[in-house]
């Protein structure tokens, strides 16, 4: 550690170190040290992502999103290429890559088109990442395993009909019977609702606690497609994302036994806490894709387009747009790298994951916006993607954590009324975080 230290957040207990270097301490200890530049395996990760998705997606897209039409074997690709268990460490069938490259495959895909990251979202972060953390070593080889191969798909659902931001809104429940449990309920805005395998339910299992919207009487269960009693459909209509899969499912008297109960019962809300909180850090990245897919887009057209016998990028205003998406893309992306390496250490990054959701979905948003703009009438069409990149990024504002729901999580942190608190099970940092 070099002599000399610059404190540049001292509420973040972030220390900069020159030469592309930042300092994490905590709670007064050394943790770790972000290396800003990417590391050899990083950017053999993000080149393999890059091609993948210039040859199998990128010529496709176009078609897709205007037939609404969902190529499932564009996932058995990212399983030959192990990205669907990219930071599952390899003993669970993954292929052992760090929290950061996570977040380096999500903005790659989503720079591309934002269906590919939700499908890594719902499929890493929410689902795969929780059974690896909470999960017994049964469950692990049973359900995780397969679903970091890429052989299954998995889902996560929470959000009812009536329940979204309110969790303790929700009406679904479980009933014990002897050894098993007999679960029913609708989920819906689930993505891969209607294509996936695995699925994690959550419900009531004390009705008592649930008069009294006591969030310990919800459990989670894991539920396989193929159970008696489950149903499913895609949701039409959508705004954009409409390359992928949105549908919702249903359990009438779905019978489950004890030991696909994920963690303790009463400890359903914890888990889904836990699991949105790895699902923001993938949606911060992705956004972070769009952003940069924005910019790069309008610098592209701005060099080319010629208006008063001159191409538009030689004025200011057009200059203005890209300079603005230009520091997004930067702050952004440094926001989900350090919750990365925040994941990687072992620390807590609830704070860091809400951070950067939500602003990298703002300003992605924005980005999107000044990119029509910039395209002028033909930023209107989808003869370019920039129409595309806003349809789609509108729904990271909204899901997991509205903007409005962030906006107010950072306000409490700030003034000192939410804490980061200790929980039962944490996500396992990365094996070889002290040399990554």
């Amino acid at each position: 550690m070099p002599p000399k230290l610059t404190v540049i957040s001292q509420s973040d207990n972030i220390i900069f170190w020159p030469k592309d270097h930042i300092i994490l301490i905590f709670n007064g200890e050394f943790l770790n040290v972000i290396e800003l530049q990417l590391t050899e395996d990083h950017i053999a990760l993000q080149k393999t992502v890059r091609e993948f998705c210039a040859g199998e997606v990128a010529p496709y897209i176009k078609e897709w999103d205007e037939k609404c039409h969902f190529e499932r074997g564009v996932f058995e690709k990212m399983a030959d290429l192990g990205l669907l268990g990219v930071c599952i460490p390899e003993q669970y069938g993954g292929a052992g890559f760090d929290y950061v490259s996570l977040g380096l495959v999500c903005e790659e895909l989503e720079a591309c088109d934002t269906f590919l990251r939700v499908a890594m979202s719902v499929h890493v972060g929410l689902n795969s990442l929780s059974v690896y953390s909470w999960g017994t070593e049964e469950q692990k080889q049973k359900y995780l395993v397969p679903q970091a191969k890429g052989e299954k798909l998995a889902t996560f659902g929470l959000t009812e009909p009536n329940a979204g931001s309110d969790v303790v809104g929700m009406k679904s429940y479980a009933r014990r019977d002897g050894d098993d449990w007999i679960l029913n309920g609708e989920k819906m805005w689930i993505s891969l609702g209607d294509v996936a395998d695995h699925f994690l339910f959550f419900c009531w299992t004390d009705a008592e606690k649930q008069k009294v919207r006591d969030h310990s009487g919800i459990s989670c269960f894991i539920v396989e497609r193929t159970m008696p009693g489950f149903s499913s459909g895609t949701l039409h209509g959508k705004l954009g994302i409409r390359a992928g899969n949105t549908g919702y499912f249903s359990l009438q008297d779905v019978r489950v036994p004890q030991a696909n109960m994920l963690g303790q019962e009463g400890e359903g809300f914890k888990i889904a806490m836990f699991s949105l909180e790895n699902g923001r850090y993938t949606v911060a990245s992705g956004a972070t894709g769009v952003i940069r897919a924005s910019r790069d887009a309008s610098v592209a057209y701005a060099n080319t387009r010629e208006v008063q016998g001159q191409p538009i990028a030689n004025f200011q205003l057009v200059k203005q747009k890209i300079a603005t998406m230009e520091a997004d893309y930067e702050m952004s992306h440094l926001l989900w790298l350090k919750c990365g390496y925040l994941k990687n250490i072992g620390a807590p990054s609830a704070k860091a994951a809400s951070m950067a959701k939500w602003q990298a979905t703002t300003r992605s948003e924005h980005a999107a916006s000044m990119a029509i703009e910039l395209h002028g009438a033909n930023g209107y069409t989808n003869d370019y993607p920039v129409e595309r990149y806003l349809r789609n990024c509108k729904a990271a504002v909204i899901y997991e954590g509205t903007r409005d729901i962030h906006t107010l999580m950072q306000a409490d942190w700030a003034l000192g009324l939410k804490k980061e608190k200790a929980a039962r099970v944490v996500l396992p940092p990365y094996a070889n975080a002290a040399g990554a």
